[in-house]
């Protein structure tokens, strides 16, 4: 999102009450009757479903900027899935009516929405692909990048920082936190990744890229 369109987006939810979550915290619960629209002013944020087995598995993550669920302001589609704080959050919540007339009165904002959910579509299939014909490791693999593209902190010799745990990359690609454990150890064997206390350090993009192709 460029930055005319952010402050355009800020200035509008700047208008409305704000509220705090701490880490943890629940957002929004499935089923939950809402009428308004969340915009994520500060903190992470990620959206999540519960297995049969009663393992979570994220099927979203929010940074600032973001605002959600669209899907139940637009199409009046019951949100299905828990919403919880990654870390300190704030967030400005306003009325869903107020929201789609804002997205109405501008098509700027509204185009870049929409560019932003075929982005997110594209990455969907990909995960699709991974879930349906991979293996653990390109799941894995796919996962670190994705995190990387979105959240990644740039580090030195073009290396990144992925602020997630084994804990937190098993609820992402569906995996158990053993396997991801093993399939770490594999990565780093091979000089493509290092585990760090509070997450993981890709060592090269274009590596793992090239790793995750072959492996599919």
């Amino acid at each position: 999102m460029n930055t005319t369109i952010k402050e355009t987006v800020k200035s509008f939810f700047d208008a409305y009450p704000s509220r705090q979550f701490s880490k943890g915290e629940l957002v929004l619960r499935p089923e939950e009757k809402l009428k308004d629209i969340i915009y994520l002013e500060e903190g992470q944020i990620v959206a999540y479903d519960i297995s049969v087995g009663g393992n979570d598995i994220v099927v979203n993550a929010f940074k600032s900027g973001a605002f959600f669920p669209l899907s139940q302001a637009i199409n009046d589609t019951p949100n299905r899935y828990f919403y919880e704080a990654v870390n300190s959050v704030t967030v400005r919540i306003a009325p869903a009516k107020d929201v789609v007339a804002f997205l109405k009165e501008n098509p700027d904002v509204t185009f870049e929405l929409l560019s932003r959910v075929y982005r997110g579509t594209d990455g969907l299939l990909r995960r699709t692909a991974h879930l349906m014909g991979g293996s653990a490791k390109s799941r894995l693999i796919f996962e670190l990048l994705n995190a990387s593209a979105r959240f990644g902190v740039p580090g030195p010799d073009n290396s990144t920082f992925i602020p997630l745990t084994e804990s937190d990359l098993a609820k992402r690609s569906g995996l158990s936190r053993e396997t991801v454990s093993r399939t770490i150890r594999s990565l780093k064997t091979a000089g493509l990744v290092q585990l760090q206390a509070r997450g993981v350090v890709i060592f090269s993009h274009a590596d793992l890229e090239a790793t995750l192709g072959s492996d599919l």
